[in-house]
């Protein structure tokens, strides 16, 4: 076992065991996190961007795996609707904004068009620049506006991309994660880098700045991101009033219904023990 770790150890990849344990430790800070939002009225925004399978969505998950889904919320937006194409490009992101005491994390954001939409064509070299010239604006009028927005870009290499794109191919679990706009993007992986690069030119704000992922490991990712994420919000431990579980009360000659007057699921759990025994 402690092989293992150690080769794991070596080849830059963080051991399992630590990092279960330091995962667990994360998010019980973000429990706590997720209490002062709540009590002090805190609207956080978080973006996640990067490349396809640099690891976006399984942090989310494990950021919001404790929380509660009433104060944190993911928003991840499908393509616009023809209607929401003729509004302002920002409109139809402002609606998922927090309000008082809530966090939204954007898996894929306003972003969209400095990556995506620009590499693929799907928006106008006049909407392009637009969209330059105008975020800037719009996250500097949420933070000014006392909104905690906090952006992360997941960056991994061109191999590793195409490690995990294979993994998901040949796994029937997974292959819901690939479309065609996927490989697309491992032929296009300079035209990709290319506009994140400008995007970063742009966007790389003082007042929201843009913080790298490096996420070869998506051990490592999943820890230096939330640890971060941690390090930049102004939280203390809500103490919460101490809870107990009242008395029973004394029976008023409830009957429950006989079971056999209602339908119940199949027990195939009980067949499973049953195949099990042999």
């Amino acid at each position: 076992m402690a092989g293992k770790a150690g080769k794991k150890a070596s080849d830059g990849r963080l051991p399992k065991k630590i990092y279960e344990r330091e995962l667990l430790r994360l998010q019980a800070e973000l429990v706590k996190v997720q209490e002062w939002v709540r009590v002090e009225g805190a609207r956080v925004v978080i973006v996640f961007e990067g490349r396809d399978a640099a690891g976006k969505g399984s942090t989310i998950k494990r950021v919001t795996e404790f929380l509660n889904p009433r104060v944190a919320r993911i928003a991840a937006l499908p393509a616009p609707t023809e209607r929401q194409r003729t509004q302002w490009y920002f409109q139809r992101y402002v609606e998922h904004l927090p309000a008082a005491g809530e966090i939204v994390l954007f898996d894929r954001s306003w972003y969209n068009r400095a990556g995506v939409e620009r590499v693929m064509g799907f928006c106008s070299s006049q909407e392009y620049s637009r969209f330059l010239h105008q975020c800037p604006i719009f996250e500097r009028l949420l933070v000014e506006d006392g909104v905690l927005l906090r952006k992360y870009w997941f960056s991994v290499s061109d191999n590793e991309q195409e490690r995990r794109f294979r993994s998901r191919l040949e796994d029937p679990m997974r292959q819901w994660k690939l479309s065609p706009m996927d490989l697309e993007s491992i032929s296009r992986w300079e035209d990709y880098s290319r506009a994140k690069d400008e995007m970063f030119v742009h966007t790389d704000i003082p007042e929201a700045p843009w913080h790298v992922v490096e996420s070869e490991d998506k051990r490592s990712a999943r820890i230096n991101m939330i640890a971060h994420l941690l390090s930049t919000v102004p939280y203390y431990e809500v103490q919460r009033p101490p809870l107990a579980l009242p008395p029973r009360p004394p029976s008023k000659g409830y009957e429950r219904t006989p079971r056999e007057m209602q339908t119940l699921v199949p027990d195939r759990a009980a067949g499973l023990i049953k195949e099990s025994r042999g």
